[in-house]
């Protein structure tokens, strides 16, 4: 048997074409994920990407790619811990507990200072993992401002695209091991304990909120004052990397701080945030102004013909690289320019330039342009159509709005502009914002309680027209039960104790009502037996060991009339028998006996029947005499 290797390992060794083969199947997986989950790794570092899809495929058996994608089809509970793998969830309290110090310490006194006396106090903790990032700033910030100022003027915002890890940091329970870091004056300040568990208290509780979010895709949360993204940007290339630290920027106000982690490095955007201590990788904002006054710089430079000449190269090079697609047609219906955007959305080389429309793809898919264009030259107007959907090269669905701008010089037309502008964000946050609101309106109902939330992402989404919170923390109804079901709780323990004290009372009485059997049964100088119905044995007293030589746990439960004890019991099955039907009440008997040291004595035993608690026979109580002078003495005067 050979060593049994993944595909994604060994590409290199099968050739290039197998490589790329693996590649193209790998990139497919991904872009499956993202269309059918939603979750978009297309800014991973692909390596440790890789490995943990892997590590996947080893645990289920699967060999390629593709047969793990068709795995992830038809095991759907897959997904869950494909995601759990790749989204590792690596954090815990105070991690590298010097930087947090310095945080503390250095950095916080400068945030505090620029803020006023009476303002909100602002802070995100982006991938957020359990919430014990969160819960630590918390911390910080509470030992800072005092635990009233505290309430009323913090928001934590805690964010990260895993659900699972979401749903523990809002419950804000741990285990003694999660919070070992916690320093115990703070553990014993901030947490209660419940048993084995430690609860984040649950009125500072408030002031965190969590939620998912994408730093690739959503919209940053801004006018923040302090920001914790640590050990996350690790993961993402340095495109992602850069994208996500312009978003950074802009979510900051001018003194705002960023906190990474010390696995992490602002090579790519130097110009965005400076060092305030690069060992423990706090960073402050550069502010905007600074930009503005390099480019202003750069443009006052320039003079003569040669300004007018970066002019020109200028405005070609914001054309090429514009964000909106443009494709420029002339009078005749020829394109005359397209840009870069338009290129790639349409797959138009430089040989296209010069063409009719009509000869092009694009003149019909995604919408028929050619009428438009005839349009928007006979109104003399713009014409714009909106919500145009199609499917790009990857899989994916993109929503355009299309608008045709007639060109015209005087009363010559001199052709037309095409303009695409990319709506696939706003198409996807008007869904978000469509299932958000039906979350709200579901939530409203059984969360009064989460109204601050709620104003809170109203403020969110006023403020950004991109962004949306759709997190409603349940806490407050869960305690509200969690009261009540103590409530219920100590009700029920004083019902049992109640009961517990009856029983005990009980129990006591029954002891003191066998211990007076047994001394009564003892104090009778005769030998004892009580049978049942069966004639078992159920009663054995002393004076009957002592006469017949067996022990009651020797005899108990067996039939006295199979008892070997010097005594014809076969002569008492009658009279037994009976007391037992009620044929008579009580019997008088003299048996010639033997005693257990093999003395013949006159055995007068006396049977009677024995009425139970049902005012039944239940059996026949046995009391047997060894016959001495007086007592035949009284036998004969009786008889």
């Amino acid at each position: 048997m050979g060593t049994r290797h993944s595909p994604l390992t060994t590409s290199h060794s099968r050739g290039d074409n197998h490589g790329e083969q693996i590649d193209s199947q790998f990139e497919a997986l991904l872009e499956y994920l993202s269309y059918s989950r939603g979750f978009d790794f297309g800014a991973y570092k692909r390596p440790g990407l890789r490995r943990r899809i892997e590590k996947r495929m080893h645990l289920v058996g699967v060999e390629s790619l593709d047969d793990y994608r068709d795995y992830l089809e038809v095991h759907q509970e897959e997904f869950a811990h494909l995601f759990d793998t790749i989204l590792i969830n690596v954090t815990s309290f105070f991690r590298d507990p010097e930087a947090w110090k310095y945080l503390a310490d250095e950095a916080l006194p400068r945030v505090l200072a620029a803020r006023g006396e009476n303002e909100p106090i602002r802070a995100w903790s982006a991938g957020c993992s359990n919430g014990a990032e969160a819960y630590t700033l918390a911390m910080i910030l509470c030992e800072r401002l005092g635990v009233d100022t505290f309430k009323q003027r913090l928001k934590i915002y805690a964010t990260d695209i895993d659900e699972g890890a979401l749903t523990q940091a809002r419950a804000g329970t741990y285990s003694p091991a999660e919070v070992e870091n916690v320093p115990g004056e703070l553990l014993e300040k901030y947490f209660i304990q419940s048993e084995n568990r430690y609860i984040f208290r649950p009125e500072l509780r408030r002031s965190v909120i969590f939620g998912r979010h994408n730093l690739l895709t959503d919209a940053p949360i801004s006018h923040l004052d302090l920001l914790a993204c640590r050990n996350v940007l690790m993961y993402f290339n340095s495109e992602a990397q850069g994208h996500v630290l312009t978003r950074f920027h802009y979510a900051l106000n001018d003194a705002g701080v960023l906190f990474l982690g010390k696995a992490e490095m602002l090579l790519t955007r130097a110009t965005l945030f400076t060092p305030m201590e690069l060992k423990y990788r706090v960073f402050v904002k550069v502010p905007a102004a600074n930009h503005r006054e390099r480019i202003l710089a750069i443009a006052q430079a320039g003079n003569g013909n040669g300004y007018i000449a970066r002019q020109g190269r200028l405005r070609d090079q914001a054309f090429q690289t514009s964000p909106v697609a443009q494709i420029m047609v002339d009078a005749n219906g020829a394109v005359v320019l397209f840009n870069d955007r338009a290129a790639d959305y349409f797959s138009l080389s430089p040989r296209d330039a010069g063409r009719p429309l009509q000869d092009l793809e694009v003149s019909y898919r995604p919408v028929e342009l050619r009428s438009l264009l005839e349009r928007a030259s006979q109104e003399r107007r713009s014409i714009t159509v909106t919500d145009v959907s199609r499917r790009m090269h990857g899989g994916e669905q993109q929503y355009l709005e299309i608008q045709v701008v007639p060109l015209f010089d005087g009363d010559e037309s001199l052709g037309a502009a095409i303009l695409f502008y990319d709506q696939t964000r706003v198409h996807q946050l008007q869904e978000d914002i469509q299932r958000s609101r039906h979350e709200l309106e579901t939530a409203y109902e059984e969360l009064q309680s989460t109204n601050e939330e709620l104003e809170t992402t109203n403020e969110e989404l006023q403020s950004t027209n991109e962004e949306l919170e759709t997190t409603n923390e349940e806490l407050q109804s869960t305690n509200e039960e969690l009261e009540t079901m103590n409530e219920e709780l100590q009700s029920t323990n004083e019902e049992l104790q109640t009961m517990n004290d009856e029983m005990r009372i009980r129990t006591d009485d029954l002891n003191q009502s066998n211990a007076l059997l047994e001394s009564i049964l003892t104090s009778i100088n005769a030998a004892v037996v009580v049978v049942d119905s069966n004639v078992h044995i159920t009663v054995w007293n002393t004076w009957a060991e002592e006469m017949w030589g067996l022990r009651e746990n020797e005899v108990k439960g067996q039939s006295l009339l199979t008892l070997d004890i010097g005594l014809p019991v076969e002569k008492l099955a009658g009279p037994i028998r009976a007391c037992i039907t009620g044929e008579c009440e009580h019997q008088e008997i003299t048996l010639e006996a033997r005693n257990r040291r093999g003395k013949s004595f006159s055995c007068s035993t006396s049977l009677s029947p024995f009425i139970g608690l049902r005012q039944a026979t239940e059996g026949v109580v046995l009391i047997m005499r060894e016959i001495t002078e007086d007592i035949a003495a009284a036998l004969n005067r009786k008889g």
